[in-house]
């Protein structure tokens, strides 16, 4: 063991070798040792128990245990179609075995009329139960290591061509046991053991590989379930502890003239306590003395954008530079030209850059960033280029963080001496086990409630042939002064999937809404910028009565006087995309509705997405919801990170689990930030081996 560790490669294990260990690495993303010991078995079959054979067809494709005699044995067929059949039977019925492969080896080692233990997953072919490449063992010796249990992992077509099915994988795990079973050391200190009652390190890897009982089952997975969450839980608070450590931050201590002169003669409307929270904790951050990273999330129409030109206030009061960074122009416009609106009169510099920004102009806002002219930079992707240099940019704001990448992200702080104070902003909500996963390392703010006096959105659910209704209860909102968002799934006619589709929609629309009565504009991704902001600009003044659009009027769009939005195909949006487009509706001051229109007949999971949008307007509830469609790492565009390939935790049902580990791992590091009392030293050296050696967690430092 001096040599070899479980983190050497898996070819090393008696019993791979290296054709093996690279097809382990491509079909089962084992690479070490440790992967392997926990490549955890999905189920087990109860091995004590026999079946009878007439049983058999209410258990189809289930692997079973049958005792009996082989009565009959031959050789049939030729070349790839040559096999080994034999009938086999008890006291109930007759089956069939079949060998296609070691025919020579079965044939000689099964006897007639002699007792055998055959186990395997029975099949129907041509009417009749088959068995194909059964485990057999004589009533005498029935396997030298028979257990209980037998585990059955998961593999590939291609893996079990190579002997790696799920015996395969099981012997390979016995010999992994037997050869370093004894070296397997122990990761979490006695106190914390105690504590929750969990069983050693070694027992539980041993027991979940090889169980006796189903007891010995659920004790090893509720030891390696907290095991598994509570080291992630601990790693991220302690590397967030450690980066903010090393990081100086910006100190911002002035409550100055802008904020107070924008608080108390530019706001229009009191902030809710929420908002009221998030300030000050952000506040805290700015005196800290140390790079604050936190995540602010909050419902659609919450307020965060006010929340966070108040912030941006507070920094230029201390002399320092801010940016906002949108996922699209039309968002990065909006937010530039509604903040240029709030502060009026104030003297501060804001500008606008994006892609389509004109060189000439592009050159003076450059200039004007690299002298410290500019205040506040809004913009996208084009914030993030290396010409784009600041005099002394403090405060990095990210609105709706998770469509930028991670590195897109980090070149934004980078652009300052020290690292600025970042926000990130989503209006996606997060439920709690997944926050406590994924966002481990950032400190987290929520704005809970919904501005005072704002009318809950009523949502209505039609199907495609209730047009005549919607059009004229369309045409009343419009008659009122009101304007519509009309949104379809697709800009053109597709010819694999029959949805509504936004060209052949407006042509619809214009016959259906006559002009001069009725304008109608429509505005999609593949419009330039220019065009896109023209019919924004005319929608956004009174201009147009009903916008039809594609998603990109998803985030961020702020038209108080749109009181409608129909969502065309409603059943082919995600629940979150739902939730966002019902969110730019109900801005202003009058009731607004969200139509669904869907086709009659509807999948379960539309059926259940549907009714989602029906009960409830909480982006909590339908985060919860949506977790539970589409799986976390979906939900959290984590797929490709590996941060939620979890072997044994299950984000919707462990909460539980969650908790536990997280309020321990946070409990310790309160007590010992360093993991240096000697309680603690079995943490601090799993951290460390987490950071040298694990692909799946981002290094400290």
């Amino acid at each position: 063991m001096s040599e070899i560790s479980f983190y050497s490669p898996i070819g090393y294990l008696k019993g791979v070798g290296e054709k093996r260990a690279t097809l382990m690495q491509q079909e089962l993303d084992i690479y070490t040792i440790e992967d392997l010991l926990t490549y955890f078995p999905y189920r087990y079959v109860d091995k004590s128990k026999y079946y009878l054979i007439k049983d058999l067809k209410a258990n189809i494709n289930t692997y079973i245990q049958l005792k009996g005699i082989i009565t009959e044995k031959n050789i049939i067929g030729e070349r790839r179609g040559k096999r080994l059949t034999a009938k086999f039977q008890d006291e109930t019925g007759c089956i069939t075995l079949v060998w296609f492969n070691n025919i020579k080896y079965f044939n000689e080692i099964l006897s007639i009329n002699k007792t055998y233990i055959v186990f395997g997953k029975p099949t129907l072919f041509n009417s009749h139960i088959n068995i194909t490449h059964p485990e057999i063992n004589s009533e005498e010796n029935n396997s030298p290591h028979s257990i209980p249990f037998q585990p059955m992992y998961n593999s590939t077509d291609k893996a079990k061509r190579s002997g790696l099915d799920s015996r395969g994988i099981s012997k390979l795990c016995r010999s992994l046991l037997e050869i370093y079973g004894q070296h397997i050391e122990e990761t979490l200190p006695e106190y914390i053991q105690n504590k929750l009652q969990l069983v050693n390190r070694k027992k539980a890897l041993f027991n979940i590989h090889f169980p006796n009982s189903t007891q010995d089952i659920a004790q090893a997975i509720r030891r390696l379930k907290f095991e598994e969450i509570f080291f992630l839980q601990l790693f991220l608070m302690y590397s967030q502890h450690i980066t903010t450590m090393k990081s100086r931050g910006y100190l911002f201590p002035k409550v100055g003239e802008l904020f107070n002169t924008f608080y108390h003669h530019h706001l229009q409307f009191s902030l809710t306590q929420a908002q009221k929270r998030v300030i000050k904790e952000i506040r805290s951050d700015f005196v800290s003395g140390h790079q604050m990273n936190r995540l602010l999330q909050g419902d659609v129409g919450s307020g965060k954008t006010i929340t966070a030109l108040l912030l941006i206030l507070l920094v230029i009061d201390n002399g320092y530079q801010c940016c906002l960074m949108a996922p699209t122009e039309i968002l990065a416009q909006q937010h530039y030209n509604n903040i240029c609106k709030m502060l009026g009169d104030l003297p501060i510099n804001v500008n606008l850059l994006t892609g389509s920004t004109k060189q000439s102009e592009r050159k003076n806002i450059l200039n004007s960033i690299g002298n410290g002219k500019t205040n506040l930079l809004i913009g996208t992707h084009a914030l993030i280029e290396d010409d784009v240099l600041f005099k002394q940019l403090g405060f990095v704001i990210i609105d709706e963080q998770h469509r930028f990448g991670v590195e897109q992200r980090a070149k934004l702080w980078r652009k300052s001496l020290i690292p600025p104070h970042v926000l990130i902003m989503t209006a996606t909500p997060i439920p709690r086990t997944l926050s406590m996963t994924v966002y481990g390392n950032l400190d987290m703010s929520i704005i809970d409630e919904l501005p005072i006096g704002r009318k809950p959105i009523q949502t209505l659910h039609f199907y495609k042939r209730d047009s005549a209704k919607i059009n004229q209860f369309l045409k009343q909102e419009i008659a009122n002064g009101r304007q519509i968002y009309v949104v379809f799934p697709l800009i053109e006619e597709s010819e694999t999937l029959s949805l509504s589709n936004l060209m052949e929609g407006y042509e619809e629309f214009k016959l259906t809404y006559p002009s001069p009565e009725y304008e109608v504009g429509i505005v999609h991704g593949k419009m330039n910028s220019e065009e896109k902001e023209t019919v924004m600009q005319n929608f956004n003044e009174g201009k147009i009565h009903i916008l039809l659009a594609t998603t990109v009027i998803e985030v961020g769009i702020d038209v108080p006087n749109a009181t409608v939005m129909v969502i065309e195909n409603a059943e082919r949006f995600g629940l979150s995309q739902l939730h966002q487009l019902r969110g730019r509706v109900g801005r202003g001051n009058e009731q607004s509705y969200c139509v669904l229109l869907t086709d009659y007949e509807l999948s379960k999971e539309a059926h259940i997405r549907i009714k989602a949008m029906l009960d409830t307007n909480d982006g909590f509830e339908i985060a919860n919801v949506d977790l539970k469609l589409r799986g976390p790492g979906d939900m959290a565009g984590t797929r490709q990170s590996g941060v939620l390939d979890f072997k044994l935790i299950n984000i919707l049902q462990d909460e539980r689990i969650i908790s536990t580990a997280r309020d321990i791992a946070k409990s310790i590091l309160q007590e010992d930030a360093e993991l240096m009392l000697e309680k603690n030293w079995l943490l601090r050296k799993k951290i460390e081996n987490m950071n040298n050696h694990s692909k799946k967690y981002y290094r400290i430092g």
